[in-house]
């Protein structure tokens, strides 16, 4: 094929990829896929060596010379001249060979670009003459790459080259709603192998391995899960167990297949992420993270480690909820998303209840995963009855669902704090004092940002030498994890007093333990979450023993409660008891007098899959979802403005380092500046970010940047 390797796939600033190299890697891996997926492999092979055979026309070469910039008007779309050779295979191939080429980069419909086949076509005169000008110039060169693939080839005329066009336009117009498994395979394929490169022969052997989860086999009589047989055979799973009672364990002993494990927060997700690797260390398991920090708990992996944390394949990936979201609303990439969780194992980790949105997105998560055959495993210590039966009824009910929860005599083993209500954090400084006195480990949890900083500060100037830490989400990604390392390594295993202030990060599965807890109001799921920090390690000498913790009043108003609901806050403390145990045997119904009902958000207008169907056509999907930015989650970016050089300049792995991450809705209309690499992150002035602080969002505004760092 070297006549052909002036032909590329990439520019040389890109890497320089011949386009024979691509063609040949995608096809690799799309059998792989299709292979993993029970499909057609001759034909998954065809689709991906034909996916990118356009990109020999000279129209696309040149895109790739040094220096080119592109003239206004006419862009030329690859895919679209890929279609003109579709007669070389079986009539009964082309409508999935077509699906594997016309849609891999574009929706063919209403893209937001405007550059799919059918926007082009009906706002066009010339789509096909554009496209197919100078065919006769490079049509042997792809007839050439295609004999070598093992195609029979013969000479394709420029009618002929037409009528291919038009009936993969025909083909599209005509598609119904669904989703298409061949867009997935192929564009699973090309995402891989793009991004691997030099690296594919490392990776491919490691991709669709079934985790040897036999570890898990594990008996121990302090974790109760850990005796009751997992092997029923039912397909679904819900189990509900205090933290600690060997949850993790028993979903792992549910699982059958490749597994992907999802919890709340990011803290959790890492803190999960180092337990498998560390459990699963002598098996062939491909364990991969999923967040947007990933990167950093990468440092010192092979470059293939790295670059596969993102792609199809992995053993176990441990992820967000909120990562799976695509499904929900057909955003770009989902239908390889669902190529890679067909018939997976999938885990969800306490779903939490408090946010009605995100709430109604799990739900929807959980129908597509249904609809998809997958195998669905879900604990908690902390679901409210309603929530439970409207998962066991998606799940098809008791006859498919293996119901787990311990016995009245087992709870009461896991009766663990003393509960008293205080009015403000005022009246427990001499409760503080005390503990620090007594060379206790304190947390106090905060539910806002700002807060948690003010109260790290008024804590710091009363008490200089005590060692502590403030922990939050609006950190530099990088230093964010430096502060979860030393929160896990150095305060757990010193014997001395120190303060920790953190918000709602800490809940689930940070491995940490306290003495004391002081804590703001929050839902009373939130609230039992947090309790999982303090007096966490279950021995038998820790069991019957019991240690405090302190819930702050409800604030005054809804402004004041937030990110959560101020009706439910102040449920949650009216149910909590004072100056008592907390009844690990009572929490269902204190949780059910809290939500005795709930009002689940109808977000099928929103979604692209209600009521057992599709709403969207095949080859199609959406720009990102609003209703995904109208969430308090992370789903945007900021750095400083003196780290904005260094950015611009940076890997995309170091470029993660420096981002902080904030909710969109916090910081878009601040018309502040935006870098236009990378993430394109908003920039914040450098005053509004402190070391010990992190991002201080009242001097987020242009008013506070830097002259130096102005354009004059």
């Amino acid at each position: 094929m070297k006549q052909f390797d002036h032909l590329l796939a990439k520019s040389e600033k890109n890497g320089r990829m011949p386009l024979t190299r691509h063609l040949s890697d995608v096809a690799r891996i799309a059998v792989q896929v299709a292979k993993n997926l029970g499909m057609d492999i001759d034909i998954a092979y065809k689709g991906a060596i034909l996916h990118d055979i356009g990109k020999t026309s000279p129209l696309f070469q040149q895109t790739l010379s040094k220096g080119y910039k592109r003239p206004p008007g006419f862009i030329f779309r690859h895919e679209i001249a890929s279609l003109f050779f579709l007669s070389l295979v079986e009539e009964h191939e082309r409508p999935a060979i077509t699906d594997m080429i016309v849609a891999h980069h574009k929706s063919v419909y209403n893209d937001a670009s405007g550059l799919g086949l059918i926007d082009l076509a009906e706002n066009t005169d010339d789509c096909f003459d554009r496209h197919s000008d100078l065919f006769e110039e490079w049509v042997n060169d792809a007839l050439g790459i295609l004999e070598s693939f093992g195609f029979k080839v013969r000479h394709i005329s420029r009618e002929e080259a037409l009528k291919n066009h038009d009936s993969a336009l025909l083909h599209c117009q005509s598609k119904g709603y669904g989703y298409s498994e061949w867009k997935g395979v192929l564009t699973a394929a090309d995402y891989l192998a793009s991004a691997m490169e030099d690296s594919l022969n490392k990776v491919e052997n490691k991709l669709f391995i079934k985790p040897d989860l036999g570890y898990y086999n594990r008996i121990n009589e302090l974790y109760p899960l850990s005796q009751i047989l997992a092997s029923d055979a039912r397909v679904h799973t819900l189990v509900t167990a205090p933290t600690g009672a060997g949850k993790t364990d028993f979903l792992f002993r549910r699982c059958k297949g490749r597994v992907f494990y999802t919890l709340p927060f990011q803290a959790s997700l890492n803190a999960m992420y180092d337990r498998i690797k560390k459990d699963l260390k002598d098996t062939d398991a491909q364990i991969h993270i999923l967040h947007a920090a990933s990167s950093l708990k990468m440092e010192g992996a092979l470059i293939e480690e790295k670059i596969m944390q993102r792609h199809i394949g992995a053993s176990i990936k441990v992820l967000t909820p909120h990562q799976l979201a695509s499904i929900v609303f057909a955003t770009k990439g989902y239908e390889a998303l669902i190529a890679d969780l067909k018939g997976c194992d999938i885990v969800l980790d306490e779903i939490h209840t408090y946010s009605d949105t995100t709430q109604a997105i799990v739900i929807k998560i959980v129908e597509i995963l249904h609809a998809l055959n997958c195998r669905i495993h879900i604990g908690s210590a902390t679901m409210p009855t309603v929530l439970y039966n409207r998962l066991l009824q998606i799940l098809g009910g008791k006859e498919k669902v293996y119901e787990v929860s311990l016995s009245s005599q087992s709870l009461n083993t896991f009766n663990r704090h003393i509960l008293y209500k205080a009015n403000t954090l005022e009246s427990l400084q001499s409760v503080i004092a005390k503990a620090l006195t007594d060379k206790q480990k304190i947390l106090i949890v905060c539910n806002q940002v700002n807060r948690a900083q003010e109260l790290f500060t008024a804590l710091n100037d009363k008490y200089p030498t005590t060692p502590k830490m403030l922990l939050h989400s609006r950190f530099k990604r990088k230093q964010r994890n430096e502060l979860e390392k030393e929160l896990r390594e150095k305060h757990n295993e010193s014997q001395e007093a120190c303060l920790v202030v953190s918000t709602q990060v800490v809940e689930v599965s940070l491995d940490i333990n306290f003495d004391l807890m002081i804590t703001e109001c929050a839902p009373i799921d939130a609230l039992i979450q947090r309790f999982g920090r303090i007096n966490r390690y279950r021995t038998h000498k820790t069991i019957g023993k019991y240690k405090p913790v302190y819930v702050l009043s409800p604030p005054e108003n809804k402004s004041a409660a937030l990110p959560y609901n101020f009706e439910i806050i102040t449920r949650s403390y009216d149910v909590l008891p004072h100056g008592e145990i907390l009844q690990e045997n009572n929490l269902q119904k204190l949780i059910d007098l809290v939500y005795p009902d709930i009002q689940f958000i109808d977000i099928d207008l929103s979604a692209r899959f209600a009521c057992g169907k599709w709403r969207i056509k095949e080859l199609r999907h959406y720009p990102k979802s609003e209703l995904m930015d109208a969430l308090d989650i992370e789903t945007a970016t900021c750095i400083t403005e003196d780290d904005r050089e260094i950015y611009e300049t940076a890997t995309v792995a170091d470029q993660s380092k420096i981002e902080i991450p904030v909710a969109y809705r916090s910081i878009a209309f601040r018309e502040l500046d935006k870098s236009q690499t990378g993430t394109r992150p908003y920039i914040i002035p450098s005053k509004a970010y402190d070391n010990q602080l992190g991002l201080q969002t009242e001097y987020a505004k242009p008013d506070f940047y830097n002259v130096n760092f102005r354009f004059l």
